[in-house]
């Protein structure tokens, strides 16, 4: 925990909180650090089984604080300077890593989902959203495009046009409109506690097949249909047959409470 923000770990479920409310969870440099810290330590976590991702205060985050950042001076170099361990750069990995986290990230989205912090919820597995949420890709305000990897998770949601519009006028829908767009998966009247309703849901299943079904669905979206039927065989041959895997049905059979074990690696 720190001030930016908050974790809270229970049952194999990660509850991680962006906890600068009073500024709309905008994004400062030092959010930005915390929120990368925060998932790669997530991603080295063999007992997690999922994470809900969502925000204190009035908004999920209303994107970049231009102010915090002309304030304090912003090294533009530094901020888009590439990782030696991921694809994407310092600002991008803010997002991004929500999407290399190998467990399900399901965002709760309420207030303002402007700017970066849509492109953060876009990089989740799953979008649960308020009805009178406000989303916007919204760079076009400050003359940008979008760039914490938005472009990347967009094109695999909506339909390019629907994506240029986004990008080109940065207008505002909401949590409704966000749903029959693809922007977000459903509308739900309390979107943290269907984010953890389902967490616990997932986090009861054999983490090897969920940790691989992430990966599988992922690298399927990218690939050809060869490519992916052979990377669907060969993700199936990872789980099949090994202990959790027969945990599951031995389980199932008994119509008991699985008790898996953390997975060695995925």
């Amino acid at each position: 925990m720190n001030d930016r923000v908050r974790v809270e770990v229970s049952d194999g479920v990660a509850d991680v909180r962006l906890t600068r409310g009073d500024k709309h969870n905008g994004l400062d440099r030092r959010m930005f650090e915390a929120i990368i810290d925060t998932g790669t330590k997530l991603a080295g976590d063999r007992s997690l089984r999922a994470v809900v991702l969502s925000g204190e205060g009035p908004s999920f985050c209303a994107g970049l604080d231009f102010a915090s950042f002309m304030r304090e001076g912003a090294d533009f170099e530094a901020l888009l300077a590439p990782r030696d361990d991921s694809p994407a750069n310092f600002v991008q990995q803010a997002a991004w890593v929500w999407a290399e986290l190998p467990v399900p990230v399901i965002a709760a989205l309420h207030g303002y989902v402007f700017g970066g912090g849509l492109q953060m919820a876009l990089a989740a597995d799953l979008r649960y959203v308020a009805a009178d949420a406000a989303l916007s890709v919204r760079e076009i305000e400050w003359g940008l495009v979008p760039d914490m990897s938005g472009t990347q998770t967009l094109r695999h949601l909506v339909r390019l046009d629907v994506a240029k519009e986004l990008t080109f006028t940065g207008r505002k829908v909401s949590g409704e409109e966000a749903v029959a767009l693809g922007l977000a998966t459903r509308v739900e009247a309390d979107p943290h506690a269907a984010a953890r309703r389902v967490a616990a849901e997932i986090a009861q299943r054999s983490p090897d097949a969920i940790r691989a079904g992430k990966r599988l669905l992922n690298q399927a979206f990218t690939g050809s249909t060869d490519e992916g039927l052979r990377l669907e065989e060969q993700v199936q041959r990872t789980v099949l047959g090994r202990p959790n895997q027969l945990e599951a049905v031995a389980a199932g059979m008994s119509k008991r409470a699985p008790r898996f074990v953390d997975p060695a690696e995925g």
